[in-house]
């Protein structure tokens, strides 16, 4: 069967898809995005993503495309039609198309949407949760509002290909003053030795997760210790666990960073614990 994508109005054959050259997510990476998770059939923590696209939204002054409840409509058909049952579904929205100039266009300018999804094989992601992954640490080098989720990810890339090139799945980011903010696509967190869960508070220098939040209710339901809290690569490597969390990973532990070992060099037992449980907590919106 071939992928079907939604693209400012209709729904066409994904290789057919296209958008206008002077779209303004083209020309200037003025869009923003979000990802759900499709799991068994249902998208995952969509009021949660569907907030934060609309403060993306308006911290850029962009309009949203059509009303909150269109958009379930749109993201929940073009889901059915490309069958997709465990995956991820994409959503991005840009200023619109444009004749090219810095400065916005005028307000009769509609913005463009597209919405495209696809299966993703959770069996292979259990087994890399098995076996845990690895993280490098690269210099923080993106603008100051990546609070804002958009479209502009080009030192994201270069963070995730040069983690590739290392051999590790993702890279963190280490601010100026040698603190950890989050991957390239990802938030971090580690576990101490006393079995705090810690991550970095939200604030304009990250991008509030919405997978985060969840597990956050997952950890709090289970009496783990949550602290908002700066943390260096240092302190990451000495820590009991590690791990990162996301819509395209979920709970995934962490065994390396930098090439050292943390702990044993295995997933630990409150990363694990917390993806097996993750789906209890979520919002999980059938088709």
């Amino acid at each position: 069967m071939s992928r079907v994508a939604y693209v400012n109005g209709r729904y066409v054959p994904h290789r057919a898809a296209s958008v206008h050259v002077e779209d303004r997510g083209y020309q200037f990476a003025d869009g923003v995005y979000e990802v759900c998770e499709v799991y068994k059939g249902h998208i995952v923590d969509m009021t949660g993503h569907l907030d934060r696209l609309e403060r993306s939204l308006s911290e850029l002054k962009i309009a949203m495309p059509m009303t909150r409840a269109a958009l379930r409509i749109v993201l929940r058909e073009v889901v059915r039609r490309n069958r997709v049952r465990d995956g991820l579904v994409y959503l991005q929205i840009s200023r619109g198309v444009s004749p090219r100039d810095h400065v916005f266009p005028p307000a009769s300018v509609r913005p463009a949407i597209v919405v495209t999804a696809k299966a993703a094989d959770r069996a292979k992601a259990d087994r890399m949760a098995e076996e845990g992954t690895a993280v490098i640490t690269v210099p923080e080098n993106r603008w100051e509002r990546v609070d804002i989720k958009t479209v502009g990810l080009l030192p994201n890339a270069m963070a995730r290909q040069a983690a590739k090139e290392a051999g590790a799945r993702e890279a963190w980011f280490v601010d100026a003053e040698g603190y950890v903010t989050e991957g390239a696509a990802t938030t971090a967190w580690i576990v101490t030795k006393d079995g705090a869960l810690v991550t970095r508070p939200n604030g304009t220098g990250i991008l509030p997760g919405i997978t985060r939040k969840t597990v956050e209710e997952v950890a709090r339901r289970d009496g783990y210790r949550i602290e908002e809290r700066k943390f260096t690569p240092q302190e990451a490597k000495e820590a009991k666990e590690a791990f990162m969390t996301a819509a395209t990973t979920l709970v995934m532990p962490i065994v390396s960073i930098d090439g050292a070992s943390v702990a044993n060099g295995k997933p630990g037992s409150v990363t694990s614990a917390l993806r097996a449980r993750f789906h209890e907590v979520a919002e999980l919106e059938a088709l």
